[in-house]
Formats: structure tokens, C-alpha cells, sequence
């Protein structure tokens, strides 16, 4: 063989591994037409064939960052995205947004979480007495969420989405002396027992406390239990919502009222309130004059999308999907939405 053949073959072989190992580490990227075009490159001298081989080497590299650099739009939007998204959600909606939603969230987009839970009605105040700045409303009640529409409430919101449920159950100290109880007899004769510890939140600052509240009288209507009416006007045993669930789990509380998707996610078992359907209705909201309203329609997107709906049904939420829309205004990037 003459050694322009040698030489031309030594080209050829260089530039096809240089694109066969391209190739092998970028597999998933846009760079493959261009690398075998490279790869068919006609017979070149020897001495520019050389110069050639270098160029080659890194033009294939070059190409192959660019092309995973842009190999999928999930690729690039946690890196294209910064800032906060401030969210005032509802103190039952905790743990889901700090421990699984935020995080995820996060990964998928670059946006991160700045989750407020407290009970709805006292975040709802904060938005319109301008205590704090919100960008989306998270809450466990249609009719809190209607305290921020109209002008009288400063047009706040124009439309909600209803978007999951939980209902209302009896969670307990699982070694109170009345665990047994609560397990084997109807929960209404059991929390008039004496010494029996109840909780439930204010009726006035979150729509948990206002469901136990309904349950009470509702159940002292129907079973003739005149002392259940009697816990229902009481406020000895009202709590802020994070103090009554700690309470239950330390055993300071014998039970306390809450949504059944919060007492699984912080461990308590529960019994459920025979004889009444209540249940927790969560809507979902963008804030007049959000700051962060691009991070706001993004965080919609993903909670009422398929990883947000795995992670409330993996919290045992009961969700809505489509998410119903009351209202008018919803923005147009909300494509999760529909109206």
C-alpha cells in the first residue's frame, strides 16, 4: 500500500473513533447527524488531514456539550430558573409542601419553595390586612378563600380551583389510657369520658376547627348527647394548629380533631367521625400584584400536575382532577387548570 493509502486510511480511522466515542457518550443528543457527516468526510491529503484531525477533536467535543446542554427542555429549566415563590398554604398542607412538593419542585423547574402554613383564615387576614405579601393562596376552605374576592375585600382573587379534599377524623395519643376506647367503641361516647384530653383548632382562624365544631353539634342533634353541644361552644380546648398536633403526638392531648391526610403525615393514628361527612376542601390561588408571578403559574403547573398529584395521593389527599375552577381570570399559562 502506498503511504498516501496509509495515510489516508490513519485519517479515516482517527476521525471515526474520535465520532464512534462521541457517539457512545452522547447517544441521547442532537450532535449524531453532524458527527457522521464528519465521519464520510471525503479523502484528504495527508499533511491537511492532520491539521484537520485536531480541528475535529474538538469541534466533536464542542458538539457534544451543546447538544446535551439542550437535550431536553426538563434539562435546562431547573438551570434557566432562580427565585422564590412565596406560598401561604394551609398548616394541614405542611409537611406535603416542605417535605416532598418544595423539593421536587425545586429539581423540576429551579424555582424555589418558600412555603407560610398556618390556619386559612388567619393567612387570608395577613393578605388583606397587607401583613405579608403572598403569591399563591393556598386553602382548606372555599369560603376563606371568597373573603379575598370582591371589591368590599379588596379584589384580592378573582377565581379559585378546588383541587383536593381530606376529610375530618379524630387523631390520638397512641398510648392514651383511652386508645382502646376510641378503637372499640362510637368516638362521641368516648371524648365525654372523664379525663378524656380533646383539641381541636379555633374555629375563627382555621376551617378545621370550624368542621370539629359542625361534627360536635351535629352529633349532639342526632344522638341526643347534650354534652357534645357543650364541647362544641367551648374554647378551653382550642389550639393553634401546630401546638395540637405536637400535643398529640407527645400524649399532652388524649385525641384532637383534624384532616385525615395530617394525621397520616405526621403518624397518629385515627378514627373516623361516624355519622358525619366532613371534609377539608382545598382550593388554590394567584394573588392580586404577585411579585413572583412567572414562579407563581409554575408552581400551579407542577401541584395540580402528575408528580404533585402523586405526592397528595401518596399523602392520602383526595384529589380533583381537573381541578373546578370558580371564577374568572385564570391566567393562560395555567394549562393544569381547566375553567
Amino acid at each position: 500500500m502506498s503511504r498516501g493509502g496509509q495515510a489516508r486510511r490513519s485519517w479515516q480511522g482517527f476521525v471515526s473513533a474520535s465520532v464512534s466515542k462521541i457517539i457512545n457518550v452522547q447517544h441521547c443528543c442532537h450532535v449524531q447527524p453532524a458527527l457522521a457527516n464528519i465521519s464520510r468526510m471525503v479523502h484528504l491529503p495527508q499533511r491537511r488531514g492532520a491539521q484537520l484531525a485536531a480541528f475535529v477533536s474538538v469541534a466533536c467535543i464542542g458538539l457534544a456539550v451543546a447538544g446535551c446542554g439542550s437535550s431536553s427542555p426538563s434539562s435546562t429549566s431547573s438551570s434557566t430558573h432562580t427565585g422564590n415563590v412565596d406560598v401561604f398554604s394551609a398548616g394541614s398542607l405542611d409537611t406535603l409542601m416542605t417535605k416532598t412538593v418544595g423539593p421536587a419542585f425545586h429539581k423540576a423547574t429551579g424555582y424555589t419553595l418558600v412555603d407560610t402554613s398556618a390556619g386559612s383564615s388567619t393567612l387570608a387576614a395577613n393578605i388583606k390586612n397587607k401583613v405579608a405579601v403572598a403569591d399563591v393562596f393556598v386553602s382548606a376552605s372555599p369560603a376563606v378563600t371568597e373573603t379575598l374576592e370582591g371589591a368590599s375585600n379588596g379584589n384580592w382573587v378573582s377565581w379559585y380551583a378546588d383541587f383536593a379534599a381530606s376529610p375530618e377524623v379524630l387523631a390520638y395519643y397512641p398510648q392514651s389510657k383511652f386508645a382502646h376506647d376510641l378503637k372499640t367503641m362510637p368516638w362521641y361516647d368516648v371524648i365525654t369520658m372523664p379525663g378524656f384530653r380533646l383539641g381541636r383548632t379555633d374555629p375563627s382562624q382555621d376551617p378545621g376547627g370550624v368542621l370539629a365544631a359542625e361534627a360536635l353539634e351535629e352529633t349532639a342533634t342526632a344522638k341526643n348527647l347534650p354534652a357534645l353541644k357543650t364541647l362544641a361552644t367551648e374554647t378551653s380546648d382550642e389550639y393553634a394548629e401546630d401546638p395540637e398536633e405536637a400535643d398529640v403526638q407527645s400524649g399532652q392531648l388524649d385525641a384532637s380533631f383534624m384532616y385525615e391526610a395530617d394525621a397520616i403525615s405526621q403518624n397518629s393514628p385515627f378514627v373516623t367521625l361516624t355519622g358525619v361527612n366532613l371534609a377539608g376542601d382545598y382550593t388554590i390561588t394567584i394573588v392580586k400584584n404577585a411579585p413572583h408571578l412567572a414562579a407563581a403559574e409554575a408552581f400551579i403547573n407542577f401541584l395540580l400536575g402528575p408528580t404533585g398529584q402523586k405526592e397528595m395521593k401518596a399523602d392520602k389527599f383526595l384529589v380533583v382532577s381537573p381541578a373546578k375552577v370558580h371564577g374568572h381570570g385564570v391566567p393562560s399559562a395555567l394549562t393544569s387548570i381547566k375553567s
